[in-house]
């Protein structure tokens, strides 16, 4: 059998073992190991003692616990709770107010957590039944939700973005500052295009009740506190890091422990949120754990086979494509990928055999990192197995339908599409950032 066979029922074997509801680590890595000891014999079930021993060298992934760590703690102590209340009032007078409130909210929950999964559960949680009981159409309220939480994994303290660093052998810093200006970016646009929805179709985002709009200025004032803590925990976490003074895994347990001290403060940490946001806590990240462990072994016995001369071969010599077309065709692969794949998987199994052909075109790995982090958000939300898409499913009340979900996400997705064609086309909405900071420092 030739390698290019061997690589082809490696994918189309993971992919029926996912079809039939196995756990994604466990389709990925009883595929790798069983290829290693077809390969190379009793010698391949060494593959996955050695992916293991490889995971826990890498003493960055120990940001990993302490991001989930600090975002179900200030979900659980009810600090994001606090921050729907503050949109709620001050937008809630606009048409599709509360829709847009609950884009802010989660824009500042991925800028504390660095995960898709805490947005989707505070969203789903605080924001959904409060926005169903006002009257807002259920389909675009679940897209909203869905798209918004989609930032956590662009947004800095992004964890993906530390893994692609990783891998990539970028400057987690430089790539967490080359997500700001594009994660704003697409928050300006879902907000723009519910802005403009809830104007053409008033009914879908109804304003609040003036008697309910007439709060006293003092009190809505007083509201504006409840942005004090996140906005500290941001800066000591964030600034602390570009200042030089920490380092990324220091810069972790800043924000934990920030989180921690900001549970206590408000009075609100009591042992069973503390229990609560531990288990969390421990069942995401065993969960990533696995999956980058299986991820290791699969990726080994691809790279053993060569597969990164046999791709750059495919796409220049024999395709003949060039720069750009392979950038485009790496990118929808990774949209087809992305919808019975989570990004962690995508990431650890793909990005080490399309990293180095990125960077022999030419092209940024920082700027790359970026464009891979969007294209992933959408291959979250892209139908029929997008990662959230179930998590939405999981965690929404029963009269939201799965049909209702896979209905909702494609104007979002829409949207997604057009800012990764923005930033695609204008490198510098990511880079002038990380470059101006690390420039001048």
């Amino acid at each position: 059998m030739s390698y290019e066979m061997i690589a082809f029922t490696m994918f189309s074997s993971m992919m029926m073992t996912m079809l039939t509801g196995q756990r994604v680590f466990a389709a990925i890595g009883v595929v790798g190991v069983v290829a290693a000891a077809f390969l190379w014999g009793n010698g391949g079930f060494e593959m996955a003692f050695a992916a293991s021993m490889k995971l826990m060298k890498w003493y960055p992934l120990l940001t990993l616990p302490l991001f989930i760590f600090m975002g179900y703690m200030l979900s659980e102590s009810g600090i994001a709770e606090d921050l729907y209340k503050m949109f709620h009032v001050w937008m809630g007078g606009l048409r599709g107010g509360l829709a847009l409130g609950t884009l802010g909210l989660m824009v500042i929950i991925s800028a504390m957590n660095g995960l898709s999964v805490a947005g989707m559960a505070i969203g789903a949680t605080i924001a959904l039944p409060e926005l169903l009981r006002r009257g807002y159409d259920k389909t675009m309220v679940s897209g909203v939700i869905q798209a918004g939480s989609s930032l956590g994994i662009l947004v800095p303290p992004s964890v993906v973005l530390v893994l692609y660093g990783m891998i990539a052998r970028q400057p987690v810093g430089q790539l967490w500052l080359a997500g700001v200006f594009p994660g704003l970016l697409l928050a300006f646009l879902f907000s723009l295009y519910v802005v403009i929805r809830c104007k053409i179709q008033p009914h879908l985002g109804p304003a609040l009740p003036k008697e309910e709009r007439n709060i006293p200025l003092a009190e809505k004032l007083k509201l504006l506190r409840a942005g004090i803590l996140p906005f500290m925990i941001f800066f000591l976490m964030m600034g602390l890091f570009v200042m030089g003074v920490t380092s990324l895994v220091e810069s972790s347990a800043v924000g934990a422990i920030s989180a921690l001290a900001a549970a206590w403060w408000k009075g609100r940490l009591t042992w069973n949120v503390f229990d609560k946001t531990v288990e969390q806590t421990l069942g995401i990240s065993c969960m990533f754990m696995w999956i980058i462990l299986a991820a290791l072994c699969f990726g080994a016995v691809f790279d053993g086979l060569g597969a990164v001369k046999a791709i750059e071969y495919l796409f220049l010599e024999k395709w003949g494509l060039g720069p750009w077309e392979v950038l485009i065709l790496m990118q929808i692969s990774y949209l087809i990928m992305g919808t019975f794949l989570d990004d962690t998987a995508m990431l650890v199994i793909v990005a080490p055999l399309y990293i180095p052909l990125v960077g022999s075109l030419g092209f940024d790995l920082i700027w790359y990192g970026v464009l891979y982090t969007i294209t992933c958000q959408i291959a979250y939300m892209t139908p029929p197995f997008g990662y959230n898409l179930f998590l939405m499913r999981a965690m929404a009340p029963p009269e939201i339908t799965l049909m209702d979900i896979y209905k909702s996400v494609f104007p979002f997705v829409a949207v997604m599409v057009v800012g990764l064609a923005i930033v695609t086309a204008f490198p510098e909405i990511a880079l002038w950032l990380p470059q101006h900071v690390y420039v001048r420092g």
